[in-house]
């Protein structure tokens, strides 16, 4: 028994033997699938056994499957730059720069890590439904960390400002929180972007050559680019479409050759801009073909090609040519398929923990609640007479202007499928009582552009009835009372049991105009595929013909269908309108607009306030007027960037009118760059900037406004007080811009908010007088809350080099956010490291010299009227940093 047993044994142990040999000469057939080598080693392997034909498409954006090796298709395109964007419902955070005003590190990080659980609840589900489309992968084209250097360009709202130390680390943390934790796999991949010196002129980004000083180079462009790669460990990169230096970014050397990958040990892939590579030949005339343009990139670094003309295709012709070797293109493959690797997407799920996320994560409960936080730390109080927090004391609100009931200042550019945004006038609705709440528009956001047609021309709302399918026949699949029609549905459905892919709907009710005359009815359409999309719109008013038009899937700007009405009188007429949409990407979203007489909208504002005891005016701008390269030139702003940087005149003479009645007015910005409020300001009681704040950012201000929430928003750029205050837009030199340089009294300083909390600062310590060059400087302060409100500090950490004419006038080097109860002193510390030591030479090199600091700490600026406390200190010695 015992010998049969034994011997039993011995078989088996055999038998298992030649398994595991068998497994491992599998393994070793094909290490690509082995999860247990490394990514470089399996990576290799898998490109080794790719054909050229196979290897060259999975260089794009779009890669295809290849089914005898067992790869899937794979889209590398995926957006999140505040929130997991354009594939549907998805949690949505304030817009970047409103990220920024919150200063705050551990916020940024849970917000990284919410769109890198968000993208993988969608990535898993996809999967399961075989979707590989654009949009539901794991590679985010985010953070945008483009020092925001010149508040005309239209896209300085995606940045996290305009300082390289906020920008930097901040994005380091947004950064970390999205790639995950985890040793083994990424959650999902980051890719910081546009590398490098990229901050418009819109209209001119294709072809435009930026020549920055190195000094400049060193000290603003590049830092939080190294930060977020060094620092945050980002594991793919986006290269700009502007040359710099006369050589094109995306085929740069010296950028991702030397600095990037050599300097800083780089080892993701690079991504193009879309249509950058084709714009080495098109735009910048670097490259005379595309076979040869695509094998510069390539050979500069440039590991795959977003790409609307199939760029990189023309790899094939390059290495026919002798332009490229096929051993270069390896390289990029095998950096691709790493990433992929990394990723978890060759090795059983059950090995992946991210695999296991479910779809229920996506915009869950908690994730709603982070973005109320984030939404309420970014409101920043520039202005407050006392006037507020309103409760107790506002009695009847007027709530007036464009912004308080408009969608898209709600959302900002790529973003995510709001199901439950809540708009200003609704947050102010539900904070102070809707009896007390009385609305009216005002103004449009720039004459001659429409904007939503308001709610109070509906009575008491408009009945929406649902079908399925295009023809409004079938059941009612749902039904509800709308207040306005401005939604956007791009990836989800509009109602319960309503399918997303082909539905129509019917909105019936009563208008009526705010006076008699013309009004011009259009309808904004919101992003959709000219290749599949098919939107119908059919207008029905009493008196009135009836009015038709199909979508023509352009941006806000282009000319649209419209019919002018001129209504006899203001009594209601039956109303009737009805949109159909069918498309196989479900980009679904109707914004029922007009161009009201301006008069007429100017009445109305005035006779609400003047029935009121306060009145909150909601003005700004919105992302279908400053945004990337738009098809838009009106007074004040040119495709996508602005020209001036006050109120468009149609808001500013609605600021004048509402502030003659008398009644206190409250000024609410929303916009994504800086405004100069010039007069309107000491028209104000109070002025808050908001930013475009996310699906809760009508509630986040409302609450700020009546004093449930304490504000603590801080600047991330400089409130200019005028466009001649400014260099040239296309002068990238740092000399009159941004804090560091300016030499002229902005409007809002860099780094202001004010609070309801009043702070007081003491017992500045450092640690050394003298700090030797290669050491680090310990500085800790003391801060007490002396109100009887507990508020947010936000402590900032200022350095200047007064000996020094060529070093920044002042920079930010470190900050802290810091809640404190009513009477609470607590001690903040910083480090200054070398590197916040550090000043760029001429030659754009980073260096510790013996020089004579002085320091502030403070809730603000030295200068400001912000509290803080000063000292000096020297260094000795010299040190050159890595670069």
């Amino acid at each position: 028994m015992a010998r049969t047993s034994g011997s039993r044994a011995s078989r088996l142990a055999r038998c298992a033997a030649l398994l595991l040999a068998g497994a491992s000469a599998a393994a070793g057939a094909q290490l690509y699938r082995d999860p247990g080598a490394t990514v470089e080693k399996r990576a290799e392997d898998l490109v080794s056994r790719m054909t050229l034909a196979e290897k060259i498409p999975q260089m794009q954006n779009a890669a295809p499957a290849i089914d005898r090796l067992g790869v899937p298709s794979y889209e590398y395109w995926n957006e999140a730059l505040h929130g997991v964007a354009r594939g549907g419902e998805a949690t949505i955070f304030p817009q970047a720069i409103g990220m920024a005003a919150t200063w705050d590190r551990d916020l940024l990080h849970a917000m990284g890590t919410t769109i890198g659980v968000e993208g993988r609840a969608r990535y898993n589900h996809a999967q399961k439904q075989g979707n590989h489309d654009r949009y539901f992968g794991l590679t985010f084209w985010a953070p945008n960390i483009n020092i925001f250097r010149d508040p005309r360009w239209g896209r300085g709202q995606e940045t996290l400002g305009e300082d390289p130390y906020l920008t930097g680390t901040l994005a380091t943390s947004l950064v970390r929180g999205i790639q995950g934790d985890d040793p083994r796999y990424l959650q999902a991949i980051a890719t910081p972007k546009h590398f490098a010196v990229h901050s418009g002129p819109e209209p001119l980004r294709h072809g435009f050559d930026v020549k920055p000083s190195p000094r400049d180079l060193g000290e603003t462009y590049l830092p939080a680019f190294r930060r977020a790669i060094v620092n945050g460990g980002a594991h793919s990169l986006m290269c700009a479409y502007n040359a710099v230096g006369g050589v094109p970014a995306c085929a740069n050397q010296e950028l991702l050759g030397q600095t990037l990958r050599k300097d800083w040990g780089f080892d993701g892939f690079v991504t193009s801009d879309c249509g950058a590579i084709d714009d080495l030949t098109r735009g910048h005339h670097f490259t005379k073909s595309n076979a040869e343009g695509a094998a510069a990139a390539v050979k500069a670094g440039t590991d795959t090609a977003c790409t609307f003309l199939d760029e990189y295709l023309s790899l094939g012709d390059a290495v026919r040519q002798g332009l490229i070797s096929e051993r270069e293109i390896d390289v990029s493959l095998r950096r691709l398929f790493a990433a992929r690797m990394r990723l978890g997407m060759f090795d059983p799920a059950e090995r992946v923990p991210f695999s296991k996320v479910p779809i229920g994560e996506n915009h869950s409960a908690v994730h709603q609640a982070l973005a109320l936080r984030a939404a309420r730390e970014s409101i920043v109080l520039l202005k407050n007479d006392g006037v507020l927090p309103l409760a107790g004391r506002s009695g009847r609100v007027a709530v007036i202007g464009p912004s308080a009931i408009s969608l898209i200042a709600l959302e900002g550019n790529y973003k995510g499928t709001p199901t439950s945004p809540v708009l200003p006038v609704d947050g102010m609705e539900r904070q102070f009582g809707a009896a007390r709440i009385r609305y009216a528009q005002g103004a449009p956001f720039v004459e001659g552009i429409a904007s939503p047609v308001p709610r109070t021309v509906f009575g008491q709302g408009l009945q929406a009835q649902f079908f399925n399918g295009t023809a409004f026949s079938g059941p009612v699949v749902a039904s509800r009372r709308d207040r306005q029609i401005d939604f956007d549905w791009n990836a989800a459905a509009p109602a319960a049991g309503v399918d997303p892919n082909a539905f129509s709907v019917r909105w019936t009710g009563t208008i009526s105009v705010p006076a008699p005359g013309e009004y011009s009815f259009e309808v904004a359409d919101r992003r959709c595929d000219p290749s599949g999309d098919v939107e119908t719109y059919h207008l029905r008013i009493e008196g009135a013909p009836d009015f038709r038009a199909g979508s023509t899937c352009e941006d806000f700007g282009k000319p649209r269908s419209s019919t002018t009405i001129r209504f006899a009188d203001t009594r209601p007429h039956s109303f009737t309108f009805e949109y159909s949409h069918r498309s196989p990407r479900f980009s679904a979203g109707v914004t029922f607009a007009w161009k009201a007489p301006r008069q007429a909208l100017l009445d109305e504002a005035v006779a609400t306030a003047r029935q009121a005891d306060v009145a909150v005016l909601f003005v700004g701008l919105v992302p279908w007027l400053e945004g990337e390269e738009m098809p838009l030139k009106v007074e004040g702003f040119d495709g996508g960037d602005r020209t001036d940087l006050r109120l468009p005149a149609a808001q500013r003479e609605l600021v004048d009118a509402v502030a003659a009645t008398g009644r206190p007015i409250i000024l609410v910005l929303e916009s994504g760059s800086a405004i100069a409020l010039g007069d309107a300001a000491g028209k104000a009681r109070a002025v808050l900037q908001a930013w475009y704040g996310g699906e809760r950012g009508g509630q986040a201000i409302a609450e700020v406004l009546s004093g449930a929430v304490n504000p603590s928003g801080r600047l991330p750029v400089t409130f200019y007080a005028s466009v001649a205050d400014l260099p040239a837009f296309d002068d990238y030199a740092m000399r009159g811009r941004t804090y560091r340089y300016l030499k002229k009294k902005p409007e809002y300083a860099f780094g202001s908010g004010l609070s309801y909390s009043t702070f007081h600062y003491s017992g500045l310590r450092l640690s050394d007088p003298v700090v030797t060059a290669g050491g680090a400087q310990r500085v800790t302060v003391k801060v007490r809350n002396a109100s009887a409100v507990a508020g947010d500090e936000v402590v900032q950490l200022y350095l200047s080099v007064p000996g020094d004419p060529d070093a920044p006038s002042l920079s930010l080097k470190g900050y802290e956010r810091v809640h404190l109860e009513p009477g609470e002193t607590r001690p903040v510390s910083f480090s200054l490291t070398p590197r916040e030591l550090a000043l760029a030479g001429a030659d754009g090199r980073m260096r510790v010299l013996p020089a004579a600091y002085r320091l502030w700490v403070g809730g603000g600026q030295p200068g400001t009227d912000a509290p803080g406390v000063a000292g000096d200190f020297q260094t000795a010695g010299s040190i050159t940093l890595p670069r």
